[in-house]
């Protein structure tokens, strides 16, 4: 429930009393001095009606900037309070815009604060990325604010709080520089001090392979975090549950970019950083259309108004929107190229597979790294192929088959690596008992375990 507070004029207040009356909404009146000149109404609402009740109190001639508080109610025992619940509770009426503009204001961390979180979750991420564990990455989710600024620029946009909109992406843009910076320098320091091989491979950690490019998955989940947060932003939904989703795709990955500038490989800190963008900017696209499609239009009049009383604030916006423009841009060019070269990977794949001779493999995940133009940096990209198999056999003319499919169709030649997956199944006879067939390796054989699966092995080999 909320308790709406309302200073009126005189002149105003049999149109408020007749409003209220018509929606079936219980007031007490006061006035504030002898004379009667103002009046203050005071009136209990189920929050979903809210906007409603205030929409038709502004038609009936209500000035919009007119004295209004609203406060949170425990209860409300009034002759109507049943009806009012009963009438809003069945609708989905989104917040009023003043309203979600306190929501999203109150989702505002001050940058000092801001900063320091970021840079400490980047650092658990980080961690937690080099000793390939889930637990120790969500932890680093959990804490990341990113959400406030997301959720800011677009609420700011979209009520015309220009100031808001404006310092939610400068809050964005430094979050990201924050967290790629202190992932750099927390996976510089422990591999200077050798607390991690300094001979690892990230690109072998199973956590960072999921992570080596954009792609039409991380796109996906990009505009269903940023529909969700909208949701939660324009109702009472869960928004600590929306941060979480929204970390998610955002602060592991800027722990893979500073890890591959501090182990000095440019493939995987390019590829990890545009899959970093995409998905910051899918977020922000989500949050725009879903606001648009809740009736949350901007007022392009706002804009000018910002604009107009500051050259210096007209130039420097003026200038970040060119520079906006074109790294959107460059970054869907880039990500189309790179989701077309992941279909094209996996459609390859396939064919191979498809053999007759490789009839007992399955894949099981193909993960393929960013697909940088031919010359642009010596190091090749590497293109891993995990396949589950049944039976102890080596196939090493694999990787170079794949690579060469590849290579023919995309004109890209990645280094590939082929991963072996060893497990036991059961066989079944006609009888109703069913037998257990030993079809795995030597290391596997002995178990006499009916279990489904069984690893047995992971075997890796890759073709130059």
């Amino acid at each position: 429930m909320r308790i709406v507070h309302l200073f009126v004029s005189a002149d105003e207040r049999t149109r408020v009393g007749e409003t209220l009356s018509d929606l079936d909404v219980d007031y007490a009146v006061t006035s504030d001095d002898a004379d009667g000149h103002r009046a203050l109404f005071q009136f209990p609402i189920p929050s979903d009606g809210v906007g409603d009740v205030l929409g038709r109190l502004h038609e009936s001639g209500v000035p919009e900037e007119t004295y209004t508080v609203v406060g949170d109610a425990e209860a409300a025992l009034t002759p109507n309070v049943d009806e009012l619940q009963n009438r809003y509770a069945q609708d989905f009426t989104p917040l009023s815009f003043f309203s979600l503009r306190a929501k999203a204001r109150s989702l505002s961390r001050d940058q000092y604060s801001f900063v320091w979180m970021i840079f400490l979750s980047a650092v658990i991420a980080t961690a937690g990325l080099l000793i390939d564990s889930p637990a120790v990455v969500v932890g680093s989710m959990v804490i990341a604010p990113f959400v406030g600024p997301i959720l800011t620029t677009g609420v700011g946009a979209v009520t015309d709080d220009w100031r808001m909109a404006v310092d939610g992406l400068r809050l964005q843009l430094l979050g990201l520089a924050v967290s790629v910076g202190g992932s750099a320098v927390t996976a510089f320091f422990l591999k200077s001090l050798s607390l991690v091989p300094a001979t690892l491979a990230p690109a072998s950690i199973e956590l960072v392979t999921l992570r080596l490019a954009p792609s039409a998955i991380a796109v996906l989940v990009g505009l269903a975090a940023g529909a969700a947060a909208t949701f939660g932003i324009t109702t009472e939904g869960p928004l600590s549950l929306i941060g979480v989703m929204i970390a998610a795709a955002l602060i592991p990955a800027a722990g893979v970019v500073g890890i591959g500038i501090a182990w000095f490989t440019p493939v995987l800190a390019l590829g990890t950083f545009l899959l970093l963008v995409v998905t910051v900017l899918a977020i922000n696209v989500a949050m725009f259309v879903m606001l648009w499609v809740l009736d949350y239009w901007p007022n392009p009049g706002g804009l000018r108004r910002y604009l107009s009383g500051d050259r210096r604030r007209t130039l420097v916006v003026t200038l970040a929107a060119i520079a906006l423009v074109v790294s959107v841009g460059v970054v869907t060019v880039a990500t189309g190229q790179q989701v077309a070269y992941q279909r094209t990977v996996n459609q390859q794949v396939e064919e191979v597979l498809g053999q007759e001779q490789y009839s007992d493999l399955q894949a099981t995940s193909v993960t393929v790294q960013y697909g940088y133009p031919a010359g642009l940096f010596t190091d090749r990209e590497t293109v891993t192929v995990t396949i589950s198999r049944t039976a102890d056999r080596s196939y090493p003319l694999l990787p170079s088959e794949i690579q060469r499919e590849i290579r023919a169709t995309t004109g890209q030649n990645p280094v590939v690596r082929v991963r072996f997956v060893d497990y036991d199944q059961t066989g079944y006879s006609s009888a109703s008992t069913a037998s257990v067939s030993s079809v795995s390796s030597a290391s596997s054989a002995s178990s006499t375990s009916t279990s489904p699966t069984l690893a047995a092995g992971i075997t890796s080999t890759a073709a130059t």
